[in-house]
């Protein structure tokens, strides 16, 4: 007998998608401001890069810590209860970091808070409650329009961060951004019926979280995803963090920075969403193996020519149609490799990696600037780091594990 899972049973209605998609507009649209702070805090405090560049750097790995464990407790207890929590630990780090005075303050604040605070209201959480929703047939289209969401939080929040720093100072422009993340915090509530800890009682599948994981790092497939999702990882935690000041550097106003990645958020709505239909038609791994490929180019290519803003307009445009694409297909590939049932936890492994390779690319940004004064050294680390994913992908098996292959027949 056939069982029956919340996705049969509930339809996917207007005031979920909305819901979801707003919260997720939310919350990345905050995290990806933090680095319009870089250049003000530090010189706010006669600080180098690095000391703020480590706190991003915090932030981005405790993200993925958390997300995992965050990611187990949705699954198990329900989605709600991370977001609420998600969201109160995003607020008061983005409060305490308005008033730093001490590196242990902002690493405490912008690293360990509003990690914390991301990794429970952002795509781990949310991605895959929107697939429970939906038919297997959809899955593909709700990722993508999930992710495209968050894209559209960078192109609308930036611009407004930027806007408070302006008119307000940098302080009070995180005061007013912490008040109105709690707004999180109710658009949490029509996800409750689309959690694990609901499919769990509809499915008898029988298979408990450490059986889950062993069959997860067992299967070859699943390493190389976690292995490859590191460096999309590096590519936009780096340019997030230190683009703005990048540009600074080179002579551009601050409002270019911003509108910088404001673009790279706007063209991700159309490349994120693209994904997510691409992916239903297409081979996942092809999908991700063109978007590694496709960053290196455009980073060789903006390397190479003179800087204009004609050319970082276009810059941030081509990597935006690339930047978040990779989440339709890599959260994609964990429902096909192991289903729903446990996808919030494995995706926050796969993602774990990710946010390693955040670490790593806004430490190493910050720290090699600060010692020659230069990006370029991670600017080239990234076009290597691009065509090494393409390579890793390329073997990725797509098709559920032995276990589920079972069921179905």
């Amino acid at each position: 007998m056939k069982n029956t899972t919340v996705s049969e049973s509930r339809p996917l209605g207007g005031w979920l998608i909305f819901s979801a998609c707003l919260l997720l507009l939310l919350s990345f649209g905050y995290r990806s401001g933090f680095g319009l702070f870089v250049k003000p805090i530090t010189e706010a405090n006669g600080w180098g890069r690095e000391v703020i560049s480590v706190a991003l750097a915090v932030q981005n790995l405790f993200w993925g810590i958390v997300a995992v464990f965050a990611g187990g407790i949705a699954d198990r207890f329900g989605n709600v209860k991370v977001i609420v929590v998600g969201t109160i630990l995003y607020a008061l780090g983005m409060l305490l970091m308005s008033g730093v005075d001490d590196p242990w303050t902002l690493n405490a604040s912008a690293g360990l808070l509003a990690g914390a605070g991301v990794a429970g209201t952002s795509f781990g959480i949310i991605l895959p409650a929107m697939a429970r929703a939906v038919g297997e047939e959809r899955r593909q289209w709700a990722l993508g329009l999930g992710t495209a969401a968050g894209s559209i939080g960078q192109f609308a929040v930036v611009p407004l961060a930027q806007m408070l720093i302006d008119a307000f100072g940098w302080a009070t422009a995180l005061n007013i951004l912490a008040g109105s993340s709690l707004s999180m915090a109710l658009l949490a509530m029509p996800l409750a019926p689309y959690s694990g800890k609901q499919e769990a009682v509809q499915r008898s599948e029988g298979q408990t979280v450490r059986q889950a994981l062993q069959e997860a790092f067992g299967y070859r497939s699943y390493v190389l995803l976690v292995t490859g999702f590191f460096v999309c990882g590096f590519h936009v935690a780096f340019i997030t963090a230190h683009m703005p000041a990048f540009l600074s550097d080179i002579g551009f106003d601050a409002g270019v920075g911003a509108w910088s990645i404001s673009i790279i958020g706007l063209c991700n709505v159309f490349g994120a969403y693209l994904s997510g239909v691409l992916s239903g038609r297409i081979l996942k791994r092809h999908v991700l193996v063109m978007i590694y490929l496709g960053r290196a180019a455009a980073i060789t290519l903006f390397l190479m020519v003179p800087h204009s803003l004609g050319t970082v307009y276009t810059f941030s445009a081509v990597m935006g149609f690339l930047w978040l694409a990779t989440v339709p297909a890599t959260s994609g590939l964990v429902a096909v490799m192991f289903g729903t049932r446990y996808m919030a936890l494995l995706y926050g492994f796969v993602f774990l990696g990710h946010q390693i390779g955040s670490f790593i690319g806004v430490w190493l940004g910050g720290w090699l600037f600060d010692r020659s004064g230069s990006y370029d050294v991670v600017w080239w680390l990234a076009v290597a780091l691009g065509i090494m994913a393409a390579i890793v992908h390329w073997p990725i098996e797509e098709r559920p594990v032995q276990r589920l292959a079972v069921q179905s027949t």
